[in-house]
């Protein structure tokens, strides 16, 4: 069982960044998939970023060119960096990991973002 534990979050003006972590209770190099999602008041919860295993990554559409998403093996810990932060980025954002077909998926208990001036 791998126990994931979001930080980072927290209240910022518009075109500010924050950097989110997720550090995981165990080794991540088994993990084909890990990311972020984010889920607003009233929405459903959407996907960010996503790594792979051999280090490909993708993004939403919204948050290409402001977002960026690494993993360090060796810290355990997935990171999104945030800049140019809008009002519209505002929302719990959880950490998620996957190691492949057959397997569960885990996901941290989430953290705030909130963008406002």
């Amino acid at each position: 069982q791998v126990q994931l534990v979001e930080s980072g979050g927290g209240e910022v003006q518009p075109g500010g960044s924050l950097r989110l972590s997720c550090s995981a209770s165990g080794s991540i190099s088994s993990f084909n998939r890990m990311g972020w999602y984010r889920q607003a008041p009233g929405k459903q919860r959407d996907m960010v970023a996503l790594i792979t295993s051999d280090g490909s990554t993708n993004y939403a559409d919204s948050v290409k060119g402001r977002f960026t998403i690494s993993r360090d093996n060796a810290k355990n810990t997935v990171y999104l960096q945030m800049n140019s932060l809008k009002p519209e980025d505002t929302a719990v954002y959880y950490c998620y990991m996957w190691r492949g077909p057959y397997s569960r998926e885990y996901w941290g208990q989430g953290t705030q973002v909130t963008v406002s001036s």
